[in-house]
């Protein structure tokens, strides 16, 4: 697989929360990190996503919003 997104973390997936028509899917991408992502079902579907098997979270933004506590 060769994509443009340099911000690519290979992890396990740990949970897929289902819904109607998207999921929410973790991957754990090690030292306590997890990442989530919102995709269709029928993206988790073709993809075969199950618990306790690897997977990819690419990240590819074109803004990142930074904001501090009071």
């Amino acid at each position: 697989m060769k994509i443009s997104a340099r911000n690519q973390f290979k992890g396990t997936v740990v949970d897929i929360q289902e819904g109607a028509v998207n999921g929410i899917v973790k991957i754990d991408i090690g030292g306590g990190n997890v990442m989530s992502a919102t995709i269709s079902m029928n993206a988790i579907r073709e993809l075969g996503l199950e618990v306790g098997k690897e997977a990819y979270a690419i990240v590819k933004a074109t803004s990142v919003m930074v904001g501090i506590d009071h």
